[in-house]
């Protein structure tokens, strides 16, 4: 099949575009590498150095014969964006190109209105390409977990069949999110569902948990093909930062209790999942969500098994906790679909975690320990 991955350069762009390419897919990425210029916003860069996308491009071809065909560009460019669909002409899109960090998007109003603007009508305009050049394209979007928030009742995938006053319906499961990036997320799902509604398109929300690690099977080929591993606080995962906290010999910061239970998905799965939901596309008017994730742990669960595995002494430190959300709450989720399709999950194991205390140690150099420490509070976004 022919699969343009928008957000190509990025941590999980990168490494489903090798998996696909390997996997025998014709493969293009775009990106307007919004996602490097973050980094230099915020002082931070990855832990594991990466290479230009363009280097990439071409180490992917010397090691594998394989060409994958690249892109620069923005979402909000419409012209820009028909133009590459229509030159590429791909039979499905995996779309990751939005501003992924709760964090980030709670900075203050311009981070908030960016974050919004950015994900939104980019991928209005996504729709609008897709319906006007080719309806027949298969829409695999990434979404998160993030946008069901945490409801006091099971979360299936995506829908819940509903009975009120005597009649019954199937609708949208409710959502209730976090943060504005996790709202942006929202507003994606209630459009591509419309879409598919109104127009007939094909999608696939793929809602997923938290991922770890940094290596797939294909970037761990050579160092030229390396993903990004982020630890700092705005746009690192918590396993992360509390790994490089445990090898730097600081506590491993836990906010609040650590009551608060995360879906947790390992890399080699989520583009696993992408090409299972390349390969077995949703039918032409069908809106199928997924709940992409193998697992769920609470924050003080994922300290304990790092404090455990690590080969000395750790210290936990609990933070007053900078976001607003519910310090316990009930989380069960169902995750069914993607199984279904033949996903063989890899859980979280001691074997995962010592491999990346060996990454952090190989790289703590370039850590700035300064970014381990929350500096965006959800309320502090409110300017006296």
């Amino acid at each position: 099949m022919r699969v343009l991955v928008l957000g190509g350069d990025g941590y999980l762009g990168w490494p489903t575009a090798l998996h696909l390419s390997d996997k025998g897919h014709e493969v293009a990425v775009l990106d307007n590498f919004a996602r490097r210029g973050y980094d230099a916003e915020l002082g931070v860069e990855s832990l594991v150095p990466i290479e230009s996308l363009a280097d990439r491009i071409a180490t992917w071809r010397e090691l594998s014969g394989r060409t994958i065909t690249g892109y620069e560009g923005d979402l909000l460019d419409a012209e820009f964006l028909f133009g590459a669909v229509r030159e590429f002409a791909p039979d499905a899109i995996v779309h990751y190109a939005e501003q992924r960090s709760a964090p980030y998007s709670m900075i203050d109003r311009e981070h908030a209105v960016y974050t919004q603007h950015n994900n939104v009508v980019g991928t209005l305009n996504l729709l609008y390409a897709i319906a006007e050049l080719d309806p027949a394209i298969h829409l695999v979007k990434l979404g998160t977990m993030g946008e069901y928030g945490t409801p006091n009742i099971d979360i299936e995938e995506g829908w819940l069949e509903l009975e009120h006053n005597g009649r019954s319906d199937r609708v949208l499961f409710p959502k209730r999110p976090g943060s504005f990036y996790h709202l942006t997320k929202v507003h994606d799902s209630h459009n591509i569902e419309f879409t598919c509604r109104a127009w007939g398109l094909r999608a696939t929300d793929l809602n997923q948990g938290i991922v770890y690690g940094q290596q797939t099977p294909q970037t761990a080929l050579d160092p030229r093909l390396a993903t990004r591993f982020d630890y700092d606080a705005v746009f690192g995962t918590v396993l992360n930062r509390f790994v490089i906290q445990a090898v730097l010999g600081q506590p491993l910061t836990v906010y609040g209790k650590g009551t608060q239970t995360r879906g947790l998905i390992d890399i080699r799965d989520t583009v696993e999942c992408i090409r299972l939901a390349v390969e077995h596309p949703a039918e032409p008017g069908e809106f199928r969500v997924f709940n992409q994730m193998t697992e769920s742990l609470s924050v003080a669960g994922i300290a304990d098994l790092v404090a455990d595995r690590f080969p000395g002494p750790v210290q936990i430190e609990q933070l007053e906790n900078p976001r607003t959300e519910a310090p316990e709450h009930y989380y069960n989720v169902k995750h069914t679909g993607l199984v279904g399709l033949g996903l063989e999950p890899h859980l979280l194991s001691d074997t995962l975690i010592e491999s990346m205390f060996d990454i952090v140690g190989a790289n703590k150099h370039r850590v700035n320990p300064e970014k381990l420490r929350p500096t965006v509070r959800w309320r502090g976004a409110l300017k006296a």
